[in-house]
């Protein structure tokens, strides 16, 4: 029960909860809200700058809510100064706290009228009011509370008590009323549902819906749907402007159904209420609300769903404005579920994907949907359904990567989903479009068929069980005696049924339910006075009687002694114009009985007979009119039967339609073939067509249109086995009649039958043979073609043609010895057909094979290969020779391997084969090749196995020499080769080497690696490699080195005119370097440019010579070995002013210029964000003097000595390469100099990236 608050008026002077504040002041103005619905009263006619009065930007919203929730309001109000909210009711107060509650919320401004727990004296119309000093806004909203456990006496009452009458409780117009007020229906009276389905169908929906409630006589139908239409369309337009765009209720992808109707209100405040099977249900206008149902408002449409779909949720759903109805659908669930759901496809693009699945119980047409958006049959999408109705596919053509998403199927409210995955073409041209594939991905993965099989046989199981089970109750049914039936009215009862004062609203048909059969209707028109129909079993004509079941037939008890009663009754019979028709009725007695038609009693003519044969009664017609068509009634005593007689004609064509249809219709492949028939309109006329016999159905690439007046047959895109014989049917209760035509669908020929037949062959001459294609594409061959293509080459080359009466072609320029292939072609005025070619080549000639070469013999072996030769055949027995067939075999298996095809021949005796084990032993042996193919093979080779031959150890290129600078790492690198592998060892100075000293050995090299080398480990370093085979060695001397000091002192001396003996102290480093020695540079007065004038001097001393006086010269001295020059040592000035006396300054002494300085850093290190395993050099500059000792750190370690860095320091520039950074090499490096004078640093950070 629905409690429904009354709808008030606004409030009056007085009413509202601050009247008594307003009472002094003036009448305020009225202003108009943003918001509709809201009334504003402003209270002073200028408003000062910066103040409003109050207004709503958020209105509170009607709520029908059901017994025992939680209801509310909100409501968001604006003005300056901020107002005052406050609540009231019409019919109560709102001071209980317990039951009413007021909260406001600073953050989202709202103001909240909270109902906890409400109940149905709480459905009022209630207010809100807005008030600050400059002016009131009011707003008013409505709660409906459905009530639960209603009893109808006490609402009655209650309503009574409010308003002492029942007329003024708000009643629903609607006849659909809940299962617990409605009444049981009397025969022949119509669910008032049908009316209901019927108002908002469309006109093409109406035959189905008077099919599913057993109405037939539509012109009765239309005529009182017409008058219900009109009544409520009066009724709509109290209420609404316009109504349109009704949309049934279907079910949606994800597990929802719903429905839409555009609607123009002409009040917006108007209530609208949702039922279902009469019943007011609860909705929200909230989306993510926890209601099952919703209403959504968007413009003037308004959407109404129900999610999370069962099957109790089958129904009639009504949509009400106040009282009066504006939308009715019918909502069925069937009972159906997925037996095979669909599955995830991965295709590629341009390729084409299927997805299936399989039914429990047949269904017609299923809902496929892609990305939530409904998918229907067309240029992307094909939707396939097998003929049991079980088995559904869903083809989604031509996959690009936009088509890839989830893809749904939905039977009732059952549904699966699965992925298509779409992969890009790798292959395709970038810029250009990928080529359309032929083939399709996805599927089930299963049997369908087999599973549609099982179901199927599982279904009919069932169907045959419930059939035994109707069979057995019907025995049941017909062994228990028949109840006593009242007696039949006098025929004469009938005019009395016209003078009822009060028609229903089912007046003009009588429905009638068939005995046995559960809800089957029958409606029979009462244009004339209205006879009870009886009987609506419908039979041919002249078989009318003699039915023991015979429906309308009134019957007294079996076992009443003495009185007849009817055993065989009547029945609706069709007879065709001109033709005889006979009723008859057969009684359990003799007696006499009189026939009536329409009512009228009728008498033996010359038209019609009514004869008695025993207990027999019959009513014969010879020639039957359209006259003769009506109710025909047999009355005995008090029993009586009756039948409905129609009389009409089968369906015709016109002659010249009909010879026009007749012509057969031509058409090329990919064209579209129309076929049109006229005919007479007639009701009951259904219209198929048939292709080969076999019905044609609407959908797909076919397009049927049924018109009163004629019928359209469109095939799309026809295909050469769309061709045949069309025909067109028209069928009525008397009978049918056909038209038929042909489909003639134009293509090339089909493929030449094969194979193809050698006739004969000889050395100069190939002649073949084939057989005519089965299919010629609808027009006769008118030639063949054909083309050859030596064997070996790719090109094929035209031979000729032959006409169509000739199914064999001679080859006569062909060589002996050589193969050929041929292919063929059949030629119709559409084109060439699909090419036939031969499975093998045809050799020209007998074939020759040649003779075997020479066993193989093995030249080398190793572990990787192993090289053979052989000799050629000794007779090649005339043919030439164009290459050779190698095969192995492993010595543990019995298979040869072929390692050449015979297309792709070693052209040579010689072949290295690669594909061998490390290890394992192998045979070969040889064929010669020839135009005629592989000649005999060779013996085998003898037994080799894969691995290197014994060897002594030997060095590959080795260095003799290495320098390195100290405190760098030293790397040896010594490739070697032996077989069996090697021992190796190191040596320094003959001695065993130190334990910090690494020794790397792989395969084929070994490596000495020295960290952080000082000048200590320069020495000889041998190398010792040593295997069963022999033993060899090899020395390396490693000098650790570092750039020369400077040399000391230089004096000079002159010994004779014009030379001058210049002398210097050593270097710090000569006793250290036995490969240091010194360079002289020289420059004088007239050039100026230094230049070398002695190199690679071991002395300390040199002899100038060419000394000229009056020229002053300058000399320097450098110190250099392997890591370079020393800085120089300067000499005295020699020359021209050499023996001046020097001149001192008054009491000023100079002083030396000092070089010496602490450690600086010129450029710092950088942050660097290498990628995983990429390489990283990272430098910085340091000065100072005398030369600073730089160390790296990472992470406050040092790794001078780590091998994965190496690390340079050329001139001040400091630099660490790492080959492949690791995840573990990054964070914080340092760089730290230091000398005498003191030390610097620079940091920065690595941050290695995945």
């Amino acid at each position: 029960m629905l409690r429904r608050s009354k709808v008030m008026d606004g409030t009056a002077t007085g009413q509202g909860p601050d009247a008594e504040n307003l009472n002094g002041k003036e009448v305020g103005i009225k202003k108009k809200s943003r918001v509709p619905g809201v009334m504003i009263i402003q209270f002073i006619e200028t408003m000062p700058e910066g103040k409003s009065h109050p207004d709503f930007t958020r209105k509170p919203i009607a709520l029908t809510i059901q017994e025992g929730k939680f209801a509310f309001f909100k409501a968001i109000v604006t003005g300056d100064p901020k107002p005052t909210v406050t609540w009231s009711r019409n019919n109560g107060d709102v001071s209980d706290t317990s039951r009413y509650q007021t909260k406001y919320d600073p953050n989202s401004d709202e103001h909240t009228f909270e109902m906890p727990n409400v109940m149905p004296d709480q459905a009022d119309t209630y207010k809100c009011f807005a008030i600050n000093e400059y002016g009131q806004a009011t707003v008013t909203v409505v709660l409906n509370v459905i009530e639960v456990g209603f009893k109808k006496a006490k609402a009655l009452q209650q309503a009574e008590e409010a308003t002492g009458n029942f007329t003024t409780v708000l009643k629903r117009k609607s006849k659909i009323r809940p299962k617990s007020e409605q009444h049981e229906r009397k025969d022949g009276e119509i669910d008032p549902k049908f009316w209901e389905l019927l108002l908002s169908a469309d006109k093409k929906d109406y035959e189905r819906i008077c099919t599913e409630f057993g109405v037939t006589d539509f012109r009765w139908m239309l005529k009182k749907l017409n008058e219900i239409k009109k009544e409520r369309e009066e009724e709509q337009a109290q209420f609404v402007k316009n109504l349109c765009n009704l949309k049934p209720i279907q079910v949606n992808a994800d597990n929802s159904a719903s429905f839409e109707i555009d609607m123009d209100l002409l009040d917006p405040s108007r209530s609208i209420f949702l039922y279902k099977d009469g019943e007011m249900i609860p909705y929200t206008k909230e989306l993510g609300d926890t209601l099952k149902h919703s209403l959504k408002q968007v413009g003037r449409k308004y959407i109404f769903s129900m999610r999370d779909l069962m099957p109790e949720d089958a129904g009639l759903y009504q949509l009400d404005v106040e009282d009066v109805n504006m939308f009715s659908t019918d909502f069925k669930i069937p009972m159906v579920d997925f037996l095979v759901k669909i599955q995830e496809v991965k295709a590629k693009e341009r390729e084409d994907a299927v997805f299936e699945c399989v039914l429990s119980n047949p269904f017609s047409k299923i809902l496929w949907f892609g990305k939530n958006v409904p998918l229907e049959q067309g240029d992307k999408f094909d939707v396939e359904v097998s003929e049991d109705k079980l088995i559904h596919r869903l083809v989604v053509k031509d996959c690009m990567v936009v088509d890839k998403g989830i893809y749904s199927a939905c039977a009732g409210i059952k549904s699966c989903n699965a992925w298509l995955v779409v992969e890009a073409d790798k292959d395709a041209q970038k810029g250009k479009k990928a080529p359309r594939k032929t083939t399709r991905a996805g599927g089930s993965g299963v049997d369908l068929q087999k599973v549609a099989q099982e179901q199927q046989v599982k279904l009919e199981k069932e169907r045959e069980e419930r059939k035994e089970q109707i069979k057995a109750a019907k025995e049941a049914a017909a062994a228990a005696p028949p109840p006593e039936l009242p007696p039949a009215p006098a025929p004469t009862a009938a005019p009395e049924a016209q003078r009822d004062p009060e028609p229903s609203e089912n007046a003009g048909c009588k429905v009638i339910f068939k005995p046995g059969i559960v809800n089957e209707l029958a409606v029979v028109a009462s244009d004339p006075p209205v006879v009870e129909v009886e009987s609506t079993e419908e039979t041919p004509a002249g078989d009318s009687g003699g039915a023991e079941e015979a429906t309308g037939v009134d019957q007294p008890h079996a076992d009443v002694g003495g009185e007849p009663f009817i055993t065989g009754g009547l029945s609706n019979i069709y007879a065709l114009c001109g033709k005889p028709a006979e009723l008859t009725v057969k009684m359990n007695v003799e007696c006499d009985g009189a026939w009536f038609k329409d009512g009228a009693q009728l008498t033996s003519g010359d038209r019609v007979t009514m004869t008695k044969d025993g207990t027999s009664h019959k009513l014969a017609i010879q020639s039957c009119t359209d006259k003769d068509s009506g109710l025909y009634r047999f009355v005995s005593g008090e029993q009586s039967t009756q039948g409905k007689v129609t009389i009409g004609d089968v369906p015709e064509f016109d002659p010249d339609d009909l010879h026009k249809f007749a012509k057969p219709v031509t058409i090329r492949v990919g064209q579209n073939a129309a076929f049109k028939m006229p005919f007479t309109p007639q009701e009951s006329l259904v219209v198929s067509w048939f292709k080969d016999g076999t019905e044609i159905k609407d959908g797909g690439g076919v397009k049927i249109v049924r018109e009163p007046n004629h019928s359209r047959l469109l095939l799309r895109d026809c295909l050469r086995t769309d061709g045949g014989e069309i025909k067109i049917q028209l069928k009525n209760p008397f009978g049918a009649v056909e038209a038929t035509s042909q489909l003639i669908v134009l293509d090339r020929p089909g493929q030449p039958e094969g194979p193809v037949e050698t006739v004969e062959t000889t050395s100069s001459m190939i002649e073949i043979k084939w057989n005519p294609p089965k299919d010629d594409g609808g027009s006769a061959v008118t030639n063949y073609i054909v083309e050859r293509q030596q064997a070996g080459q790719s090109l094929w080359t035209k031979l000729g043609d032959v006409s169509a009466d000739r199914n064999s072609f001679r080859d006569r320029n062909v060589t002996h010895g050589k193969k050929y292939k041929y292919r063929i072609y059949a030629e119709n005025p559409e084109g060439l057909s699909d090419a036939l070619e031969t499975a093998e080549s045809i050799m020209a000639g007998i074939m020759i094979l040649s003779g075997p070469p020479g066993a193989p013999k093995v030249v080398s072996a190793s572990k990787t290969c192993i090289n053979l030769t052989w000799t050629p055949p000794e007779d090649d027995k005339g043919v030439p020779i164009i290459g050779y067939q190698l095969e192995k075999r492993k010595m543990d298996t019995n298979q040869w391997i072929a390692l050449n095809a015979l297309n792709e021949p070693i052209e040579g005796v010689n072949y290295a084969v690669k594909d061998v084990t490390e290890g394992a032993e192998y045979e070969f042996r040889v064929a010669a090749i020839n135009e005629s193919g592989s000649g005999d093979l060779s013996p085998p080779s003898a037994v080799v196995c894969a691995k290197n031959p014994n060897m002594r150890p030997c060095f590959k290129d080795p260095e003799d020499f290495i320098v390195v600078r100290a405190g760098n790492s030293a790397r040896v690198k010594i490739s070697y080769e032996g077989e069996p592998p090697p021992e190796i060892t190191w040596l320094k100075d003959d001695e065993p080497i130190s334990p910090w000293i690494n020794v790397i050995n792989t395969e084929g090299m070994s490596q000495l690696v020295i960290h952080s080398s000082k000048r200590s480990d320069s020495a000889i370093y041998t190398i010792n490699a040593k295997n069963s085979v022999g033993e060899t060695s090899f020395d390396v001397e490693v000098r650790v080195t570092d750039e020369p000091k400077t040399p000391g002192p230089v004096e000079l001396e002159q010994t004779v005119q014009g030379k001058v003996m210049i002398s210097w102290a050593p270097s710090p480093d000569q006793g250290l370097d036995d490969r240091l020695y010194y360079v002289v540079s020289q420059h004088d007065s007239t050039t100026r440019v230094w230049k070398t004038v002695a190199d690679r001097l071991f002395a300390n001393t040199y002899t100038a010579n060419n000394i000229l006086p009056g020229i002053e010269y300058h000399f320097r001295i450098y110190a250099k070995n392997d890591m370079g020059l020393s800085d120089p040592s300067q000499s005295p000035t020699w020359g021209a002013n050499s023996n001046r006396v020097q001149i001192t300054s008054n009491g000023v002494k100079s002083s030396e210029i000092c070089f010496e300085r602490p450690p600086s850093i010129l450029v710092p290190l950088k942050v660097h964000t290498p990628p995983k395993g990429y390489q990283l050099f990272m430098t910085c500059a340091v000065r100072g003097c005398p030369t600073p000792t730089v160390s790296w750190y990472l992470n406050d370690v040092c790794i001078n000595s780590d091998s994965n860095y190496y690390i340079t320091n050329s001139y001040g520039v400091c630099s660490m390469y790492i080959l492949r950074v690791r995840q573990k090499d990054g964070g914080e490096y340092k760089v730290i100099a230091v000398n005498s004078f003191g030390k610097a640093e620079c940091s920065t950070k690595l941050v290695v990236r995945d």
